[in-house]
């Protein structure tokens, strides 16, 4: 293994001079990390800071148009209590003027963020079936390619001003580029008489909301937490309204002469050059992630009223058939005590909808209340419900800090002082050319000689999911054991998570490196054998996802002797723990008092400021 470091600021850096300007996502490069200076001006003025003050001053009266449009977003994939669209579409209905949905793809903005091709098919599967839901309201979903994500909010408002469209509405998206390029349509659209809307819609609670007595954003998750339920139970009608569905076009759109009936033949592409999938992957992400609100709905109704299932672990159709209904019994019931328990299924499995916005944060909050038969949500340790309920002030946690400390979404730990924490040596160039080192592809093929670590990644590979434990385990061993750059693996999962979400996979990552708000002490290292026995204890997990050991059982299944290892043709460990685990405290105790050398080109500005 090379032996030569690289310091975590490099990663996915490259000099200037050599980056493409071609156009296509195939060529477009961009860069990775920011310099410190340049993420602590970004944190001093946040981007959602700056949107949410455009919004205000926009245009308060402007000409009635001839449509209202509502631009969906990756995470809007419904028509159901969705905020931004249940508001375009009341204006449409009290103008008397038509509601068009639109949605750009934009590949740029897919390489920039790591989107990978799972999550890019799920999302062109629910759009194909939003397409048909909102054709029978009459409303049309005109979907477009644009290249270029410079000219993105130019593109959105030259389509308005064909339509003769002067409101546009879409939900807000918290990451610094999504935010700048908002920022800028709100410049574009004030300038062109079209008044810009952008609304919260992802969270329970929005960014901003829930604040320390000093008005600050909480980095440590339990007391904000434990304020945030608090806000939420004293503003249930706020922040658990349910948004009503658009009403209906009038029928007359349809007609031949109507200006906009062309755009009911716009198609839903079935891929975007550059992120195919491979068709057996795609007949497996199919049948285990199966698209529509309907879907969704059934999916947590499952949860919420049924047993678990040890033929429901791994790769199968989330609903089929022989669920054992029990309310008392109930997986959320469950939920406190079972939830680690990888050899069923013991979670919600929602993940990749919430993550797409094909339901409803608020409608999973609701429904808790509903089987309660509560007016107040609970939100404590106690019980299963209140847990799952933590889980989901977790994704309102990760967003507030993506919003209110936007360096943690321009590569940048969020302590600083771990910046210059020695990391192994690896390529980035990998992805794409097959040069990682050893270690880091044995991570990600699953073949690290850990049954653990190499089951969880090989149930990543083939189903594009990982319970959250197991992505904990995995996390730290790159990270602690590996001593590889929490980005490298941060940008993996990105690329292979049907559920991929930059607010919550990066706070996972960095709290398992030890570098985020509220991290997992650097001196804290999982023990993946003592780890494995505590989620797997019967080793059901293993077995079905490492064949090889399929055999084994007890303490052997979960630290293989090197001979029994070699007579199966599994790989030895990669590393010794206790040997890595040393080196990783090292490396922190040095972190901030060894004095690295910073490469040249790393004094430039280090972030694409692409909207601004």
């Amino acid at each position: 293994m090379p032996t030569k470091r690289a310091l975590s600021s490099s990663i996915d850096a490259e000099p200037i001079a050599k980056r493409p300007r071609s156009g296509s996502a195939l060529s477009f490069a961009p860069r990775k990390v920011a310099t410190a200076p340049n993420a602590a001006a970004v944190d001093a003025d946040p981007p959602l800071r700056k949107l949410l003050e455009a919004v205000k001053e926009r245009n308060q009266k402007v000409k009635k148009g001839d449509a209202v449009v509502y631009w969906m977003r990756m995470a809007d994939l419904r028509i159901s209590d969705n905020h931004a669209l249940s508001l375009a579409s009341s204006q449409a209905k009290k103008e008397e003027i038509p509601l068009i949905v639109l949605f750009v793809i934009s590949p740029q903005d897919y390489k920039a963020h790591d989107r990978g091709s799972r999550r890019i098919d799920f999302t062109l599967r629910n759009l194909t079936l939003l397409r048909d839901s909102l054709a029978s309201l009459n409303i049309p979903l005109h979907t477009i390619t644009h290249d270029v994500r410079k000219t993105l909010p130019a593109a959105v408002l030259s389509l308005l001003e064909d339509w003769n469209c002067t409101s546009l509405y879409g939900n807000i998206e918290y990451e610094v580029d999504e935010l700048r390029r908002d920022i800028l349509v709100c410049s574009l659209a004030k300038s062109k008489g079209v008044n810009a809307n952008f609304v919260h819609n992802k969270c329970i609670i929005e960014p901003g909301v829930v604040k320390t007595k000093e008005s600050k954003s909480y980095a440590v998750y339990s007391p904000y937490q434990r304020n945030w339920i608090s806000v939420l139970n004293e503003n249930l009608d706020r922040y658990l309204k349910d948004y009503p569905k658009p009403h209906s076009n009038i029928d007359g759109i349809r007609d031949s002469n109507n200006r906009f009936s062309k755009l009911f033949d716009t198609e839903v592409p079935e891929y975007v050059p550059g992120f195919e999938l491979d068709q057996d992957d795609k007949k497996i992400m199919a049948n285990v992630w199966p698209a529509g609100e309907e879907i969704a709905h059934k999916i947590i109704d499952r949860f919420l009223h049924s047993k678990s299932r040890t033929s429901q672990m791994g790769a199968v159709d989330p609903l089929t058939d022989g669920a054992e209904n029990s309310d008392k019994a109930s997986r959320i019931n469950k939920y406190g005590q079972d939830r680690d328990n990888a050899d069923r299924d013991t979670t919600s499995r929602l993940s990749p909808y919430l993550s797409a916005g094909v339901i409803s944060v608020r409608e999973c909050v609701r429904a808790t209340l509903k089987i309660q038969k509560s007016n107040k949500v609970d939100g404590s340790r106690e019980t299963g419900i209140g847990r799952w309920v933590q889980e989901l002030a977790w994704r309102d946690f990760y967003t507030s800090v993506l919003a209110s400390f936007p360096r943690v979404s321009m590569g940048r730990p969020f302590l600083e002082k771990y910046a210059i924490v020695e990391w192994e040596a690896h390529q980035e160039a990998g992805d794409a050319g097959g040069n990682d080192i050893e270690n880091l592809q044995r991570w990600k093929d699953g073949k690290t000689g850990y049954p653990v670590v190499d089951a969880s990644m090989r149930c990543l590979r083939q189903m594009g999911w990982m319970h959250n434990r197991f992505r904990m385990i995995t996390a730290m061993f790159l990270t602690k054991d590996l001593m590889i750059d929490w980005r490298v693996g941060e940008r993996f999962f990105m690329q292979q998570l049907i559920d991929g979400d930059l607010a919550s996979n990066n706070g996972g990552w960095q709290w398992s490196a030890s570098t985020g708000v509220d991290p997992c002490p650097y001196f804290r290292i999982f023990n993946p054998y003592s780890q494995s026995i505590k989620v797997d204890p019967k080793g059901d997990f293993i077995r079905q996802f490492v064949p090889e050991l399929s055999g084994l059982r007890g303490p052997d299944l979960h630290n293989p002797p090197a001979s029994v290892a070699k007579k199966l043709g599994y790989p030895l460990p990669i590393v010794k723990h206790e040997e890595s685990r040393q080196r990783a405290l090292q490396r922190f105790k040095d972190a901030g008092i060894k004095k690295v050398p910073v490469p040249k080109f790393l004094t430039q500005l280090f972030y694409e400021q692409v909207f601004c």
